[in-house]
């Protein structure tokens, strides 16, 4: 993966195929430039979050209809576990780092 032309986050840079989306036109990018840091991460984590091929595509382009729909991030995301200036919620502890089922 090589660096991005385009602003990162707090921890995660542009991958190459959502820097390629993010790309195709001044108004998308400029959506993606005027997000802060925080919420540039958001997006990124979520992407890089996903298991199958097909979610990560998935989840790209859903990140552009966000941006354009006036989302500054993405839906039903609980955050970025790999940022250091936050301590994860239990939630994020318990399932998303351990990995543990949820209980009803």
């Amino acid at each position: 993966m090589s660096k991005s032309t385009l602003l990162g986050g707090l921890v995660h840079e542009v991958p190459d195929d959502l820097n390629k989306a993010l790309s195709k036109t001044e108004q998308i990018t400029g959506l993606w430039e005027n997000l802060t840091p925080i919420a540039r991460n958001e997006f990124i984590c979520w992407i890089e979050n996903a298991k199958q091929e097909q979610t990560r595509l998935k989840r790209v382009r859903r990140t552009i209809e966000e941006l354009v729909e006036g989302q500054k991030r993405p839906c039903c995301w609980a955050g970025c576990i790999h940022r250091t200036d936050k301590k994860p919620s239990k939630w994020q502890q318990n399932i998303l780092i351990n990995k543990q089922k949820k209980t009803l």
